[in-house]
């Protein structure tokens, strides 16, 4: 009590005139500045003979990012803001400063100031002043006004000092299971990052020197940094963490190596973790535990995580190059696929069967009941090879109709030789996919509404389609297959006469030279289309394929019967490669014998892809950091 009324009388008698005084303008102004923890003071005065007489009184309270400048820097500040503060009294003419902070007298001679004491400098050379240093038990006056806050109706020094008001949350070490508490103290006295600062703190003695701690790694001396914020409690060595608005404090239990791994796993494997994201996961850590490099580790531990990778997958799609396969004559190579199943039809179809020649583009269609193996064999002999022959290569997805005994029966029996494409990569047979979307598009604009007619559609637009140029050949599919363009409903009425050759010798022969023409021009067309899809697929590129006996991630979203897909992980791994065949292909270790698999579109570490046949292909992605997948 006694104590605030002489501070009021205080307060009282520096405001009073006998203290205070008028500024002359014919006078030197003197400017006294200090800075302590909390706040900066300055004195403005002028001498009146022997005696100094008080102009005006500056004080200011310290932010907390302001608290944690060095020494310098505060006074400085302090500097600073006292000649923004009397600026109208000290611009234009010469005046003194004092400081008891003897490093601020070589001011303006700073080397090579940067950044923030740059840019004080710089503001300070709007005034002419000269720095004096005043030993600190003189320098009273600017002191106390450092070391105590505004008037209580200070709405400013209100907040800071609220700010000052912290609660520290104490760690009930009483609610720890002793297993954990055992552990987490031994595990402490092992770490040989800890053990030296738990050893000084238990001995009471103050912070180390900097000379007892220079030969120690890296992680005991951040610890040495944080010292005054370390504490043990109940044997346990934790630290003292304050929250972003500086109102709170909790204790943190300070991890040594040999623990990171079981906190990670209870806080983000675990039931309590639930398998978040790094975010979620660091703040939650953050209330209880600290260690150095925490948000590494996290990110670390999140980034390979198994689980969370099996179900999230890549989050960046890569590609590798584009691959071309192209063919030099009609009917060597050509493509099937089934599409459906659609509405059954009055003829009792569901599906139909498309095959697609690669040279001409030429398109054969088959409404049929089912997609058996049997049925597809049965109209891929009598109505495409016993009309334009055997090709040398069939290609088609992995379904099971194509893959079955009975198909790869029908092919070796035929002699041609069977291809497939990659697992859950429709691209591979982008040609049949194409004409699929379109075939379908058609048929939405011309079925009925009861949509029972749709087969019988099917040719009236083939006719169409085969008598339309192709944008990869500039030719019609019928001109490169017959090297005559066909006769539509349309030219009946329009008249445009046939061709009429003078005699078979002449027509054989013109249709020969033509023929040959026309598979010249269809080759060079096709070879220019595939190069500008490539360029304009290539510039995306970035997977630089993988080594062998990187470890990798198969993508393989099967479904299971009586399992919702969308609980189920998409993801298995992680294999390892055992041979890179090409740069999009490579042979994978699968299953409980060590099977190899053929695997496609590769990335580093972690894999994607399908199918449980030894000579599926699979994609594959790397399990490092990136998770990007490749097409």
């Amino acid at each position: 009590m006694k104590g605030d009324i002489a501070f009021q009388e205080l307060k009282n008698r520096l405001c009073k005139t006998s203290i205070l005084g008028y500024p002359d303008a014919g006078k030197e102004f003197i400017v006294d500045t200090d800075a302590s923890d909390i706040g900066l003071g300055g004195v403005l005065s002028q001498r009146n003979g022997d005696q100094e007489i008080v102009i005006a009184y500056f004080s200011k309270s310290l932010s907390k990012p302001e608290r944690n400048y060095c020494v310098t820097r505060r006074e400085l500040l302090a500097v600073v803001k006292s000649l923004q503060h009397f600026s109208k009294y000290l611009l234009g003419r010469k005046f003194h400063i004092r400081t008891d902070h003897a490093a601020l007298k070589w001011l303006l001679q700073f080397k090579n100031p940067e950044g923030q004491v740059a840019r004080w400098i710089e503001l300070l050379q709007e005034y002419d002043f000269v720095i004096e240093h005043r030993s600190g038990k003189f320098h009273g006056n600017a002191d106390a006004l450092s070391r105590r806050p505004c008037p209580e109706d200070c709405k400013h020094c209100t907040r800071q000092e609220g700010k000052e008001v912290v609660s520290v949350r104490m760690l009930r070490t009483d609610q720890l299971s002793n297993e954990w508490k055992d552990s987490l103290h031994h595990a402490q006295q092992e770490d040989s990052d800890i053990k030296p600062i738990m050893e000084w703190m238990k001995a009471s003695a103050p912070k180390p020197k900097w000379s007892d701690v220079s030969a120690m790694s890296s992680t005991t001396k951040s610890y040495w940094a944080q010292w005054d914020s370390l504490l043990i409690q109940d044997g346990v060595l934790c630290r003292k963490w304050e929250n972003g608005r500086g109102d709170s404090c909790h204790l943190q239990m300070v991890v040594p190596k040999a623990k990171v791994p079981d906190v990670l796993q209870l806080y983000h494997s675990g039931c309590s973790g639930g398998h978040l994201g790094v975010k979620r996961t660091l703040l939650k850590i953050r209330e209880r535990f600290y260690w150095v490099h925490c948000r590494d580790d996290v990110e670390d531990w999140c980034r390979k995580c198994t689980s969370c990778a099996a179900v999230k997958g890549t989050q960046i799609r890569s590609r590798g190059a584009l691959k071309l396969y192209n063919v030099g004559a009609p009917w060597e190579r050509i493509a099937i696929d089934v599409a459906g199943p659609f509405p059954e039809s009055e003829s009792g179809n569901k599906y139909f069967m498309v095959v697609m020649e690669y040279f001409t583009k030429w398109p054969e269609v088959f409404a049929i009941p089912n997609q058996e193996a049997s049925t597809i064999a049965d109209k891929l002999v009598h109505e495409v090879f016993c009309r334009f022959g055997l090709p040398l290569e069939i290609h088609s997805d992995q379904g099971r109709n194509f893959e079955s005994q009975i198909f790869q029966e029908t092919c070796r029996v035929m002699g041609t030789h069977k291809t497939r494409t990659t697992s859950y990569h429709p691209q591979s047979d982008g040609m049949v996919e194409r004409f699929n979307e379109t075939l379908e598009r058609y048929l939405a604009k011309v079925v009925e509404k009861r949509q029972r007619d749709w087969d019988r559609h099917i040719q009236p637009f083939l006719l169409s389609y085969r008598s339309a140029v192709h944008e990869s050949t500039s030719v019609t599919p019928a001109f490169a297959n017959f090297g005559r363009e066909l006769r539509l409903p349309a030219d009946l009425i329009t008249g445009i006469p046939p061709d009429a050759p003078r005699s078979i010798t002449d027509y054989a022969n013109d249709l020969r030279n033509k023929m040959n023409d026309i598979y010249e021009h269809v080759r060079q067309t096709g070879q220019q289309t595939s190069e500008k899809m490539k360029t304009r697929y290539d510039r995306k590129m970035n997977n630089k394929g993988f080594d062998e006996g990187s470890l990798v991630w198969l993508h393989n979203p099967v479904r299971s019967k009586g399992k919702s897909p969308k609980l189920q992980a998409k993801w298995d791994g992680l294999y390892r490669i055992v041979t890179r065949i090409n740069d999009v292909t490579y042979r994978i270790q699968k299953g409980a014998r060590g099977t190899p698999k053929m695997a496609n579109n590769a990335r580093d570490e972690h894999v994607l892809g399908g199918g449980s046949v030894a000579r599926h292909y699979y994609s594959l992605v790397h399990g490092n950091t990136s998770y990007t997948s490749v097409l």
